[in-house]
């Protein structure tokens, strides 16, 4: 009588999710269940738990928020491909722009998605970055290659580093110096030499100028998160 084999079962993937928003991460969880997959998700809700986290207990896939306290999606992105190469990166942002998608993907993120289209595109994109490839939605890959072929202009603010892009948006979201050194972990004098960099480099004349600026490039975050004071426990 011959012996039937059984092929191995698929291994669950292990998902970390990194958001400071509870309703975020429960929304994004109701979205993976749908799928019937027997995933094993995790939750962070700042990046230093995110790090912890894959200390204590290696992911597959850490689907990543920009827009965090204290270390920025992009700092994390980078330390998670430092500290742990073999963990894909999938990026969940509310920012439509390229810029944000270019940056991510500088920074080693695998894939990008915005979270008006999570519902749609979210289980593609995990299981596409989870098998090894890489994933950004079909308007924003057109809107990345059109600026990297010269056809539409590139922004002024492209030029800015990453931290002055997160100085840039507090700014225009109406906060003021003091709270954001607070949130960004920075001395009041740093941020100021931030503000006086992006006037610079914008060539902005004045604070309404920047301002004005950051609102017609839909800089300004209503998602910004408040303060907090987390400490890197490494």
């Amino acid at each position: 009588m011959q012996t039937m084999t059984v092929p191995p079962l698929t291994p669950s993937l292990r998902l970390l999710l990194v958001d400071d928003h509870t309703i975020v991460r429960e929304g994004l969880k109701r979205i993976l269940e749908a799928t019937g997959e027997a995933w094993l998700v995790a939750e962070a809700s700042s990046s230093f738990q995110a790090l912890e986290c894959l200390r204590s207990e290696i992911a597959d896939l850490a689907i990543v928020d920009l827009s965090m306290p204290g270390m920025n999606g992009l700092d994390l992105i980078r330390r998670i491909k430092s500290d742990f190469p073999q963990v894909a990166v999938l990026v969940l942002s509310m920012h439509a722009e390229e810029q944000y998608a270019l940056r991510s993907f500088k920074a080693g993120a695998n894939g990008y998605v915005t979270k008006d289209s999570a519902a749609g595109e979210l289980v593609t994109a995990v299981h596409k970055v989870a098998a090894g490839g890489a994933y950004v939605t079909a308007s924003m890959a057109e809107r990345v290659v059109q600026q990297l072929n010269g056809r539409v202009d590139v922004p002024r603010h492209a030029q800015l580093s990453d931290r002055e892009l997160e100085v840039l948006r507090r700014i225009v979201a109406g906060k003021r110096l003091t709270d954001i050194a607070e949130e960004l972990h920075l001395s009041v004098k740093t941020v100021s030499t931030h503000k006086s960099r992006i006037l610079d480099k914008l060539q902005l004349p004045s604070m309404a100028a920047l301002i004005r600026y950051g609102l017609e490039h839909q800089l300004d975050d209503g998602e910004l998160p408040q303060a907090s004071t987390p400490t890197d426990p490494a």
